[in-house]
């Protein structure tokens, strides 16, 4: 998984329109949830979207980047394609809701 460590919204911005399908996972040192969520959503990329990078973003050290992607509650998923946001979910979701939405555009890829 890559850590993006960056405190510029203009960098992350910048990445994500260089990959084809990016999944951020915002959390924290102290989310519980998140860190059950971060490996299983690792898993899933490698073994069925392996074109997709998956980022996580520290709200407590990268806070800018969490209030301009209105980051409020925890855990957050946001899904890039092709640099334009798709589909974001917000605290409670399933890995099949994610593994859903993904599917589609995922095929389109090159």
């Amino acid at each position: 998984m890559r850590s993006l460590h960056t405190d510029s919204l203009a960098a992350l911005h910048a990445y994500l329109k260089t990959q084809q399908a990016v999944l951020l996972l915002f959390g924290a040192p102290d989310c519980g949830v998140c860190h059950s969520i971060k490996p299983r959503l690792k898993q899933l990329l490698e073994t069925e979207y392996p074109k997709m990078q998956l980022c996580y973003i520290d709200c407590a050290e990268q806070g800018e980047i969490a209030a301009a992607h209105r980051v409020f509650t925890l855990p957050v998923v946001e899904l890039y394609f092709h640099g334009q946001p798709f589909e974001r979910f917000i605290k409670v979701f399933s890995m099949a809701e994610v593994r859903e939405a993904i599917a589609r555009p995922y095929q389109l890829l090159d």
